[in-house]
């Protein structure tokens, strides 16, 4: 009897666990496309230039125009889900993000790209930052935690693998292939989500009001519960970001790497991430996630201090991987688990606060590959000191919260 009961509960558990895979795969395709979109065209960008008769800089104008587009575009997409629910502003994202891909595989000069850039943006936002919402519709606790974890994983599997996929994309097809791959990968999303998805906004339903949209960030923004695990996790970030934009400098320019093996270097930080994501799931049920969080910012900001060092005494290689590591190893714990607090209190305008959450991270991105191009000449240096100063304000910000708490 004993032995039935078992077998019983564990194929009715089989199902709920293959339901969930099934989610938060279909949440991880959502969060990846909109790096998924930029970083597969890191390769092509002189082969871009010389198609559409620009220089390779103005081209890079494309990457740029979709990131504002980006971060401005969660912050109405937001809280129109959280009034009308999550379907259709996906499934309407989706849409719009294919529409945009195919203008830019037809683009003939740069103002037609970035034209149809502007549009894949305003369709990757709502796919992007509902992915977080949807998160906190189904789960909660130390399983929200665990779902952040994967679907942080996916974020940095896009920009780690991507520039890869797109560097064999455009040598074999031309780039403009990959715009017809991301296409593709849009359509497929769309209908996983409808299929696995669908709606999943079941709170009260927040009228959309201007001035109900802006109390509702205001009040967000006021918010310690919010604010600090915001701010923090969007510092950190930031210098993942500023690590992306500053790797082909450190790598081709200052250690003489070629293309591939750059990207062969962001595929392995994906490997790097993707445990840190699972440590992450293991570590939050055993120490909690004020513990576990001040953990990882501690090794974020080891790994930062060491490219400093390393940039001042002994620009090489092997030490310059080794402490990369320790800040990727710290960010992909902070990201999912603080990302986790911030949004875990505020269930009915997770929408809302999902689109906060996403602008600041885009905004600090976006800051710290400014900085990591600007604060020094010398690539491995300017991205020590943005790495180093960021994960200690990281760090002052967070204690500040725990001490309050």
């Amino acid at each position: 009897m004993a032995d039935q009961t078992v077998t019983t509960i564990a194929a009715a558990s089989r199902p709920e666990i293959s339901s969930t895979f099934q989610q938060i795969a279909v949440l991880a395709a959502l969060a990846a496309t909109g790096t998924l979109a930029t970083n597969i065209l890191l390769p092509s960008l002189p082969q871009m230039a010389a198609s559409l008769h620009v220089s390779t800089a103005e081209v890079t104008s494309s990457i740029t125009v979709f990131l504002a587009v980006f971060a401005l575009g969660q912050l109405v997409v937001g809280p129109i889900s959280d009034r009308y629910g999550r379907r259709w502003p996906v499934l309407t994202g989706f849409a719009v993000f294919f529409a945009g891909s195919i203008w830019c595989g037809f683009a003939d000069d740069l103002p037609s790209l970035l034209a149809g850039r502007v549009i894949q943006a305003a369709g990757a936002c709502s796919t992007s930052v509902l992915s977080r919402a949807i998160a906190r519709d189904l789960f909660s606790g130390a399983a929200l935690g665990r779902a952040m974890a994967l679907i942080m994983i996916a974020m940095a599997a896009a920009p780690g693998f991507s520039p890869l996929l797109g560097g064999a994309l455009d040598h074999y097809f031309g780039w403009r292939s990959e715009f017809a791959f991301i296409a593709l990968f849009a359509a497929i999303g769309a209908v996983a989500y409808g299929a696995v998805l669908g709606e999943t906004h079941r709170s009260t339903r927040i009228p959309l009001n201007p001035l109900a949209i802006a109390k509702n960030y205001v009040g967000l923004v006021a918010d310690r519960r919010f604010l600090v695990p915001v701010a923090t996790v969007s510092l950190i970030m930031g210098g993942l970001f500023a690590m992306f934009s500053a790797a082909p400098r450190v790598l081709i320019e200052g250690l003489q790497f070629t293309p591939i093996q750059l990207g062969l270097f962001f595929a392995g930080t994906v490997m790097i991430v993707f445990a840190a994501g699972m440590l992450a799931t293991r570590l939050a049920p055993r120490f909690g996630l004020d513990r576990s969080i001040r953990g990882g910012l501690a090794a974020a900001a080891i790994g930062g201090i060491a490219i400093l060092l390393v940039s001042i005494f002994n620009p090489t290689f092997l030490p310059f991987l080794a402490a990369m590591a320790v800040f990727l190893l710290g960010m992909g714990i902070v990201n999912p688990l603080d990302t986790a607090q911030a949004l875990s209190p505020f269930g009915d305008k997770a929408g809302a606060a999902s689109a906060l959450l996403g602008f600041w991270q885009m905004m600090a991105a976006a800051i710290g590959v400014y900085l990591a191009a600007t604060v020094s000449h010398q690539a491995m240096l300017a991205l020590g000191v943005v790495l180093t100063v960021g994960s200690l304000l990281a760090i002052g910000l967070y204690t500040m919260r725990v001490r309050a708490a």
